[in-house]
């Protein structure tokens, strides 16, 4: 009976070893026909990227609804990128590869894209949240190719916005350029003397990474998800005035701030001077809220005379409008750049710096170039035209990410499939 009951053991556990192992043999081959599905050759793909592509007839339309759509640009400013240092760039650098001399020199009658096309490939990527092998079916390139080429024009882009003055990101100098930026404020805002910009959080969602110490750090308890935070300041002419960027998302404000609290309190700001924030806004002490100002709590604390009640109300109405544009900059970045909603890798942080700096240097450039009221006026209602891009544009952190990615605006420019398998 003992060895009856210890056959039947056996049999059982080679039963379950069975099922565990056809298991993982399953799922390994359901991952391996995921990746095919997702892994363009060459036969799948237009056979001449500088043939008859989407990217071809897109650039050869020279339609500016057309750019801003796909590219997040009009067709002036991608002409003033591609004159203005990323042409002769990206013709002087090298392709990433790793059997090849990083030294060496550019062999450009062999590239698949030109400077051009090199531009449109990293301005889409930034501009969406579409899988790469949407890329390679719009630029007709292999997915080795493409993995290759963004890279470098993400290199090259980064480097030649770096150097522009258009692109720079700088506190202002002189009691002049305060004042300057608060009369703009008082002219629609007359309560708010000394106001000159407005600044708040803004959370990046990032990977999990399986390293506990970097999973702590970003994880944050309060909005139970993984992220970085940034704390940006904006200019009344929408440009950013200060950012820091890519701090852990278990950070409180407060510390990605320091930087910020000692701008405003160690001399480079001018007495009677001062940033609008939202309340929640950390402003620990007496000098910070000087410098800090937000719109009144119901917590706090009231005078007891009507005149004085009221003109702290009006003030408080005042300082609420004015903070709603910094939220309105951070659904312009939001909005206009769509990889930042896709999870960004949490082993690069190097790579992860160098991205968000670079969309941020690219609004500056689209501020300056384009004006905030065109921005207003022209490119926003493109970017939100429909029912859907309505809804992403102002609901897209309440959404699970395969919505985000399924109405994502410039595959469906393409009306390329961005079905999740």
């Amino acid at each position: 009976m003992d060895d009856e009951g210890a056959e039947d053991e056996d049999e059982e556990d080679e039963v379950l070893a069975g099922i565990v192992l056809g298991g993982m043999v399953a799922s390994h081959e359901m991952r391996n026909e995921a990746r095919r599905r997702r892994y363009l050759v060459r036969r799948e793909l237009l056979p001449n990227p500088s043939g008859d592509t989407p990217w071809q007839r897109l650039y050869a339309s020279q339609s500016d609804r057309a750019f801003i759509t796909t590219m997040g640009f009009d067709v002036a400013t991608f002409d003033f990128l591609i004159d203005n240092g990323f042409a002769s760039r990206w013709d002087a650098h090298p392709i990433h590869r790793v059997d090849v001399d990083g030294a060496g020199k550019p062999r450009l009658g062999r590239r698949s894209l030109d400077a051009e096309g090199a531009l449109g490939l990293v301005l889409h990527w930034l501009s969406s949240s579409m899988r790469e092998t949407s890329l390679q079916q719009i630029f007709a390139v292999t997915p080795a190719t493409a993995n290759r080429y963004l890279r470098t024009a993400v290199t090259v882009l980064l480097e030649t916005v770096n150097r522009m003055p258009e692109a720079a990101i700088s506190w202002p100098t002189s009691v002049l350029e305060f004042q300057a930026l608060s009369d703009l404020i008082t002219g629609l805002q007359p309560l708010l003397t000394g106001a000159f910009g407005a600044v708040d959080g803004l959370r990046v969602p990032v990977q999990v990474s399986s390293d506990e110490e970097i999973e702590n750090a970003t994880y944050s308890g309060w909005h139970h998800d993984h992220f970085i935070n940034n704390v940006l300041t904006f200019s009344p002419e929408g440009v950013l005035i200060h950012a820091v960027l890519n701090a852990p998302g278990s950070w409180h404000d407060a510390k990605v701030a320091h930087d910020l609290y000692d701008l405003l309190l160690d001399g480079a700001t001018p007495p009677g001077f001062y940033l609008v924030a939202d309340t929640a806004f950390p402003r620990s002490t007496p000098a910070i809220r000087a410098r800090i100002r937000t719109a009144v709590k119901s917590s706090d604390k009231l005078p007891t005379d009507p005149a004085e009640r009221r003109k702290v109300a009006a003030v408080s109405r005042q300082l609420l409008s004015y903070r709603q544009s910094a939220e309105w900059g951070m659904r312009q970045l939001q909005g206009a750049f769509g990889r930042m909603r896709v999870p960004l890798p949490i082993d690069k942080a190097d790579m992860r710096y160098s991205l968000l700096l670079l969309i941020m240097r690219m609004h500056q450039i689209r501020v300056r170039k384009v004006g905030i009221s065109e921005i207003r006026n022209v490119y926003v209602p493109i970017w939100q035209e429909g029912d859907e891009m309505l809804e992403l544009w102002s609901e897209w952190e309440r959404m699970v990410f395969r919505e985000v990615r399924r109405r994502d605006r410039v595959s469906k420019f393409h009306h390329i499939s961005t079905e999740v398998e």
